[in-house]
């Protein structure tokens, strides 16, 4: 893995890129704004299990933030456990000076498209200057951090290298760094649990803004922890303070919290999506479809071509465990990726039987195998935005030249465990 000098000169030449760039992660259904958070919870139901970090900011007064004046990165996920939005939280605060909103990809209020330009602006209720960090620039500007004494983090991240939340993190870090800012993480559950990590370790050439430094596609931590970890091993060196949770363990999915669900993008309706979507994301590199305009987005693939029978069936005789594969048409509106729109598409779904031992990104490569050998004229690569996905070009390149998946995953291991071994002494929960 690389460290320090080698990766604070690699950030500093791809932040000019992303300055300007239009990368966009595979993020996205549902409408995000919606569900509430839980303004809704009855006076009778139990209180969450988990208590977020903005709940543990409050009930300790100010903390970290105390009389300083602050910039907010977040969207409409950024809510208590009581649904209360952190933006009013820490704008009615007597001892926390609120005085501006950083909006990440899909804005502020989680609506935009994947890819979509967000624009800055001003938010209605509180009257303070948005700063789109998914517009002109990814990374917070000195105009922007002018008056600041720290930046606050609160989004809820999925759990997977592609989700773009996670580098405005960090890029936010590193600008906070570079302008003598505190930087704290309100910090919040993985949803997809803190235990497993699976996939491709990202190579330091295909860093971009969906996967800025070595995690793999699946890494098993919270936006506190990972923010731990690329602030020290990679040399950003940003004044950190993560304000942890109470309550949430390792092994804990979110339907275990007691928090309701909030999409956190167009295409995360539930966690049955965020469950595949470290694998089923592969396939927003090629031409099939991963059912966006359907309420089953990243739960699926298909294309109007696809032998989707016989894929299924190939599929299960692999016996993958915690997986099963069903054969199923859908019919995708107003897809945001434009991706066979009105048309019926032959599909395969991708069922959870056992989440403590599925792995997505290998059942994600089984299917990409079978894929190539049923429809080798028919499936295309979007090169360049598979292999940043993949973060490897040896991916592509094994699936084509015809490798199986046992020889395509295997080599997955070593840096896995090398993975595991640093991340250990970045982990806040047991």
């Amino acid at each position: 893995m690389w460290k320090g000098k080698d990766w604070r000169e690699r950030a500093q030449r791809l932040a000019v890129v992303l300055a300007i760039g239009t990368w966009a992660g595979c993020g996205g259904a549902a409408d995000a704004g919606a569900g509430a958070f839980a303004g809704e919870r009855a006076g009778m139901e139990p209180a969450p299990a988990v208590r977020l970090g903005i709940d543990v900011l409050l009930e300790r007064g100010a903390g970290p933030l105390e009389g300083l004046r602050v910039g907010l990165i977040t969207n409409h996920t950024g809510r208590d456990s009581q649904g209360r939005s952190t933006i009013d939280l820490l704008h009615q605060h007597p001892r926390i000076e609120l005085v501006a909103l950083f909006s990440p990809e899909h804005g502020i209020r989680g609506t935009a498209r994947p890819g979509e330009r967000v624009s800055s602006g001003r938010d209605e209720e509180t009257g303070l200057p948005i700063h789109s960090l998914y517009g002109e620039t990814r990374e917070p500007t000195a105009e922007m951090l002018e008056g600041l004494d720290a930046l606050v983090f609160d989004i809820q991240d999925v759990g997977a290298r592609y989700y773009t939340y996670v580098w405005t993190m960090a890029l936010a870090m590193r600008a906070a760094a570079q302008h003598g800012l505190r930087f704290v993480v309100l910090d919040r559950p993985n949803p997809i649990g803190g235990e497993l990590a699976q996939g491709t370790m990202l190579e330091p050439a295909l860093a971009t803004f969906v996967g800025l430094y070595p995690v793999p596609m699946r890494h098993g931590l919270t936006a506190g922890e990972l923010a731990r970890l690329v602030n020290e091993e990679y040399g950003i060196g940003a004044d950190l303070e993560v304000v942890r949770m109470e309550g949430w363990r390792r092994s804990q999915w979110f339907d275990e919290t007691g928090l309701p669900w909030t999409p956190p993008s167009p295409n995360m309706p539930n966690l049955e999506s965020a469950t595949h979507y470290p694998g089923t994301c592969l396939f927003e590199g090629t031409n099939l479809s991963v059912g966006r305009g359907t309420n089953a987005a990243f739960q699926q693939i298909g294309a109007p071509w696809l032998d989707h029978e016989t894929l299924a069936r190939r599929l299960n005789e692999y016996g993958l465990a915690g997986v099963r594969f069903e054969a199923v048409t859908f019919t995708p509106e107003n897809p945001g990726d434009g991706r066979y729109g009105g048309e019926l598409v032959n599909g395969v779904r991708f069922v959870t039987t056992d989440r403590a031992v599925y792995d997505p990104t290998v059942a994600a490569v089984a299917a990409l195998v079978e894929i190539r050998r049923l429809h080798p004229d028919r499936l295309e690569w979007v090169q360049r935005h598979f292999d940043r996905l993949a973060g490897t070009t040896r991916l592509r390149e094994q699936i084509v030249a015809g490798a199986s998946v046992e020889e395509i995953t295997a080599p997955w291991a070593g840096p896995l465990a090398e993975f595991r071994q640093l991340r250990e002494r970045y982990l806040l929960y047991r």
